[in-house]
């Protein structure tokens, strides 16, 4: 199946040259303008239109889930809202959430009321669970937090009730076995939409998230379209991609060796690597009181980094986990920022190798220079970070203190997969880091994210949809079938008890001890789950044709 097959080929010359001409494609994408609108301003952006209220009903905890107010809808204008509040809360007997239960409508859960039948398979039930997370096109709503999206989109389910950027792109991967490439194309029409309006794609559409990107993965998101479809198909998204690369990119050219600038870091030798970062050093508006009672217990001095590690931890998407942690109990030593994270910097490499042969391919004047550049840039990208983040002696790619090229050897992570899967490992390199990761992370239920138990979510004992598909698929490419085949029957297991038992596909899964449910972090086990169920309706269909390949003869 389409999906199925390895990103590297969208990004190799011999594979474009295969396809059609650009002409014909059902869409064109508009030129990409990367700077905000003043569309957005205008929207409904909770933690500043409701002034005192906003953090008053935050930290009175009148929801047990901080989000759950930022998605909450005034029932008039947010001004009127917050000046009701100014006149009645000194009155006698003023009661906080009746007055929130009055002036607000909460959000209900994504994938509410689903009742499963766990007579049918897992993947028929993943099917009847599209239509169920799908968003149609946004109207306009002044009292919504929600950034409205010109087409359809898939929601992850829950508490999750927007579009995700990164865990979109896991999604997708189900759409195309299902057949749902449509879907696909809406989505990526939408994230070209949040780049030419908002200069970016953010951690998801809601106003609360504009400050800060996830995992930057819209150039694989359209190499899997292309894979499903023709490259033709991918020349429309070619101005988004630039402009999205732009965004990460931002104040490269006046960077000090040494020195970093936003997400933008420069190594003294002069290369260019990149790192997670958020433009607001203040409590996330969906975890407020949680980001806001956590710098209550660090000196004043020291709150504006950690707000800044708080939300590039969240832009990384691997929030929280021991990775970003100089002492793994305590979150008061995020150091997020200070981090070369080589995934990041894997998924960088290849948006700009994807640039670079979508301009080979379009060939229109001018193409072929810009091609090199980008081309160039890649390459200077792989040395760099082959550099400063491949250890020989253990055989591991690490994150890196860029200050001090320090790798981060006591934690190693899932995250060491990208550089195989995105195909900028040498071959001994990636034998290295397959071995290890069957050895060290392969755990009865699949890939644990991290070998460090701190209670946190991104940590053992914890496995996720996103780092099953890149480690099986990592090791897979350079030569690890075995583990590759183990590491997706394990989790594919896991899936199907749980669904059979539960009926639901959650956000993630305890690969450690099978009869456990996954915990830790700000809020419960989600259900409903759209990486979850992307991932595995690519892993079953690979299993499929597995069962089904037939055996070649020596």
């Amino acid at each position: 199946m389409a999906s199925s097959l390895s990103v590297r080929r969208f990004v190799a010359l011999g594979v474009l040259a295969t396809f059609a001409v650009a002409t014909g494609c059902r869409r064109q994408t508009a030129a990409i303008v990367a700077a905000p609108s003043a569309a957005t301003s205008a929207l409904y952006d909770p933690s500043r239109d409701l002034g005192p209220l906003f953090h008053d009903v935050q930290m009175a905890r009148v929801f047990t889930d901080s989000k759950t107010f930022v998605d909450s809808k005034p029932r008039s204008a947010p001004s009127d809202v917050a000046a009701r509040y100014a006149a009645a809360k000194t009155s006698p007997g003023f009661d906080l959430r009746a007055f929130v239960d009055q002036h607000f409508e909460a959000p209900r859960a994504a994938g509410e009321g689903i009742r499963s039948d766990t007579l049918q398979s897992m993947e028929a039930h993943i099917r009847a669970l599209w239509p169920a997370l799908t968003r149609p096109a946004d109207p306009v709503d002044p009292r919504s937090s929600l950034i409205p999206l010109p087409g359809p989109y898939v929601v992850p389910g829950g508490r999750f009730r927007e579009v995700y950027y990164w865990d979109s792109y896991f999604t997708m991967l189900g759409l195309i076995e299902d057949k749902r490439v449509d879907l696909v194309e809406d989505m990526l029409d939408n994230f070209a939409y949040l780049v030419r309006t908002v200069g970016h794609v953010p951690n998801g559409n809601r106003t609360y998230y504009l400050s800060r990107s996830q995992p930057p993965y819209f150039a694989a998101m359209v190499g899997a379209y292309a894979t499903a479809t023709d490259t033709a198909h991918a020349l429309p998204f070619l101005d988004a991609i630039e402009a999205e690369y732009a965004f990460w990119m931002a104040g490269a050219d006046a960077v000090a060796p040494g020195s970093a600038a936003r997400r933008v870091v420069r190594l003294r030798d002069g290369s260019l690597l990149n790192r997670y970062w958020d433009d607001r050093p203040e409590p996330r508006p969906e975890s407020y009181r949680e980001d806001f009672e956590l710098a209550q217990r660090v000196p004043e001095a020291q709150r504006t980094a950690l707000y800044r590690n708080i939300r590039a931890a969240a832009e990384s998407g691997w929030d929280f986990s021991s990775r970003w942690m100089r002492d793994p109990a305590d979150l008061r030593t995020l150091e997020t920022t200070e981090l070369l994270p080589v995934d990041l910097n894997s998924l960088l490499y290849h948006a700009e190798r994807t640039i670079a042969a979508l301009r080979r391919f379009r060939a229109r004047p001018g193409d072929a220079k810009v091609a090199v550049k980008y081309a160039v840039a890649a390459e200077s990208r792989r040395r760099a970070l082959v550099g400063a983040a491949y250890d020989p002696a253990l055989g591991y790619f690490y994150d890196v203190r860029w200050r001090t090229g320090e790798r981060v050897t006591d934690r190693p992570t899932m995250a060491a997969a990208a550089p195989l899967y995105f195909g900028l490992a040498t071959a001994e390199q990636g034998r290295a880091v397959a071995a290890r990761l069957g050895r060290d992370f392969l755990k009865p239920g699949g890939f644990v994210t991290t070998l460090t138990a701190s209670g946190q979510q991104w940590d053992s004992p914890n496995g996720w949809p996103p780092l099953q598909w890149l480690g099986a698929q990592a090791v897979r490419a350079y030569g690890r079938a075995d583990i590759a085949d183990d590491a997706q029957s394990r989790w594919l297991a896991l899936n199907r008890r749980t669904y059979r038992v539960t009926g639901k596909m959650t956000e993630k899964y305890d690969v450690t001890d099978l009869s456990k449910r996954a915990g830790g972090g700000e809020y419960p086990t989600q259900d409903g789950f759209g990486w979850t169920n992307g991932v595995a309706q690519a892993m079953a269909a690979q299993e499929r044709a597995r069962a089904t390949a037939v055996p070649v003869r020596p």
